[in-house]
């Protein structure tokens, strides 16, 4: 995103410099030669960043990144500072600046660090609307804006009201039963019973106990009759999850269930009619089930009248933030912790991980996080060393045109941006991905930035030879 970037340096042609790199990279960028110049600019018109040096006549920069800390908390600094210097630079960033930048200031350097800069101003405020917008997170908890999940919650809308069979597809973790609820919640049958049983809980026998019941001296334990599950929902709805998991001799059974709409109680001889609404959940492929003879193919179609589908998390990364404030919110009241927020760093890696456990890890990482706290927001060091450490590995190089084709020293600097990034542009952790220190990354990312020269005339070339007249050995 392109935003106001503000320079501050007592040089003006290093000033003048810096502004038009970032000019001609898409920023508004403006140019003022001291600190006091800058907090009164900011007086006047509103600014994103300031990249300022450090060494300067009056307020230095370090001191500008106090006063910045301090009455203006919205505007990132950047510091500027030489080579050999890092505890300048250690300093400048406990005054409050974001980053730093070694001199001789490069293009890319500085173009990474303002943007990098702008990613967490705009983080921060969309941390910022979520945690508003948690307080009005929907009843039922599905809880997301992404196309994949806006899909899931119309299918719900449109067959709420009918009473098909529905089946809940969905990798563990995503949240097929909380789709069955919802599905429940908005239907008419939202006022009885909903009763969930986990088919790969259970035995067989115990299975066929739980849900169509027994009477009295079924089994030795028997010693009095029990309406099954199907019975006990009443007109409500019986959500049979992980009915991939179920034994082949309980899904003849199950068929007959649902084919007729009554149950034989274990042991009993009378069939009992049930009302229920039957929803049914997999987190297997039942197809290729039914095609490797595990699933019986006329209960894959008896069940999947209709289809409901749950994407994974990271096919709706867009929710990422707004379930964790979410569980946050919800994590912390129960808990009674003064925990509010998740900082831009630790949204960065929540939102970089890959989530193979779905939802509920998410939940689970969120739920640690805020045990661990210790102060009004989740950080970086409270979420599990997992999502510290993950690093995506997207960087794919493929061509085959000389054109294309770039140097060893510029594919260098290209993977140290990758690894850069994937730590969340945590300097620290990227050189110790690397293997290398952090004055050698700097060294790795960037070239030096130097002042256009104007071009130099060139001497006229020296007039051609004659043509030889004779012939030539």
């Amino acid at each position: 995103m392109n935003g106001t970037i503000l320079v501050v340096d007592d040089d003006v042609d290093t000033a003048t410099l810096l502004r038009d790199v970032l000019r001609r990279r898409g920023f508004e960028a403006i140019e003022v030669h001291s600190a006091a110049e800058c907090l009164e600019r900011l007086r006047a018109r509103p600014v994103d960043i300031v990249v300022t040096d450090v060494q300067m006549p009056g307020m230095s920069g370090i001191e500008l990144c106090q006063e910045l800390r301090d009455h203006h908390p919205d505007v990132l600094a950047i510091i500027v500072t030489g080579l050999g210097v890092l505890d300048t630079a250690i300093g400048a960033i406990r005054a409050g600046a974001y980053d730093f930048i070694i001199k001789p200031v490069k293009a890319d350097a500085l173009a990474i660090s303002v943007s990098r800069a702008m990613e967490h101003l705009s983080l921060k405020q969309e941390l910022k609307s979520l945690r508003i917008a948690a307080k009005d997170a929907p009843s039922d908890g599905i809880v997301g804006n992404s196309a994949a999940i806006r899909e899931t919650v119309d299918m719900i809308r449109r067959v709420s009201d009918s009473d098909a069979t529905v089946l809940v597809i969905g990798e563990s973790g995503t949240g097929k039963e909380l789709v069955a609820r919802a599905l429940h919640n908005s239907s008419p049958r939202r006022d009885q019973p909903f009763v969930a049983v986990n088919c790969a809980a259970m035995p067989a026998p115990l299975l066929e106990s739980e849900l169509f019941g027994h009477v009295r001296g079924a089994f030795t334990d028997a010693k009095q009759s029990r309406p099954g599950l199907f019975v006990q929902a009443g007109a409500g709805t019986i959500f049979l999850d992980e009915i991939g998991e179920m034994p082949m001799e309980m899904q003849v059974k199950i068929l007959r269930v649902l084919q007729q709409r009554t149950v034989r109680p274990v042991g009993g001889d009378e069939e009992v009619p049930f009302q229920a609404r039957v929803v049914t959940a997999s987190n297997r492929d039942l197809e290729t089930a039914v095609e490797e003879k595990r699933f019986r193919e006329d209960l894959f179609y008896r069940i999947n009248v209709v289809a409901i589908h749950v994407p994974p998390l990271r096919a709706r990364q867009n929710d990422i933030l707004m379930l964790a404030q979410y569980f946050l919110k919800r994590i912390a009241t129960r808990t009674h912790k003064p925990v509010e927020g998740i900082s831009s760093p630790a949204a960065r890696l929540l939102m970089h991980y890959d989530w193979p456990g779905n939802v509920r890890e998410l939940e689970n990482c969120i739920e640690r996080a805020v045990a661990l706290c210790r102060l009004d927001e989740i950080t970086v060091d409270d979420l599990p060393a997992k999502l510290q450490e993950h690093s995506s590995s997207n960087l794919v190089i493929s061509t085959e045109s000389t054109c294309e084709m770039i140097t060893l020293d510029e594919m260098e600097r290209r993977y140290v941006r990758h690894v850069l990034n994937a730590v969340g542009g945590n300097k620290t952790q990227a050189a110790r991905a690397l293997g290398i220190d952090r004055r050698s990354l700097y060294r790795r990312l960037e070239e030096p930035l130097q002042p256009p020269k104007p071009p130099e005339e060139q001497p006229p070339a020296p007039p051609a030879p004659p043509a030889a007249s004779g012939p030539q050995e």
